[in-house]
């Protein structure tokens, strides 16, 4: 079976509401781009960058989100997207290239730790629409570089 035109529209929407959401520090709606079930598997940086972390259902999901809280404001760049059918059906799999800039303020810079990661996620079809069921993320090399100037949230 193929992905359907409109299932890969839905999908790739889901990848960038994710993106959004957090970026918009709206963590309790990132919370709800999940299942109930799912499963997020996560490096413990800089030490690995390969998931070693693994966090079950929006609970495990929200706890992750403690170290994107943490931070004064994130920039994800989605800079590549693959979807393909996964085997069993209401499934996608894909394959999400992303950079994402974590920014933090101290009492004499602000920093800019960059993340250039992949997810290689799961999705699955929810009476709600498309939702994360998986999520693998690996980061393939960090950056730490000084900023100049962070504007402020609003």
């Amino acid at each position: 079976m193929t992905l359907s035109i409109a299932d890969r529209l839905a999908v790739a929407n889901l990848v960038h509401l994710y993106a959004a959401a957090v970026d918009d520090r709206r963590f309790g709606d990132v919370i709800e781009l999940f299942t109930e079930a799912a499963e997020l598997r996560l490096p413990d940086p800089p030490r690995e960058l390969e998931p070693v972390i693994v966090k079950h259902g929006r609970l495990g999901v929200d706890e992750a989100m403690s170290a994107l809280r943490a931070v004064d404001r994130t920039e994800h760049a989605i800079v590549g997207e693959v979807y393909v059918d996964a085997p069993e059906r209401g499934y996608a799999l894909g394959r999400i290239t992303c950079i994402a800039h974590h920014w933090t303020r101290s009492a004499e810079q602000v920093t800019d730790v960059v993340w250039h990661l992949r997810y290689d996620d799961e999705y699955q079809r929810t009476p709600v629409g498309w939702r994360i069921h998986g999520r693998r993320l690996t980061i393939n090399a960090i950056e730490v570089r000084p900023v100049k100037r962070l504007r402020d949230e609003r």
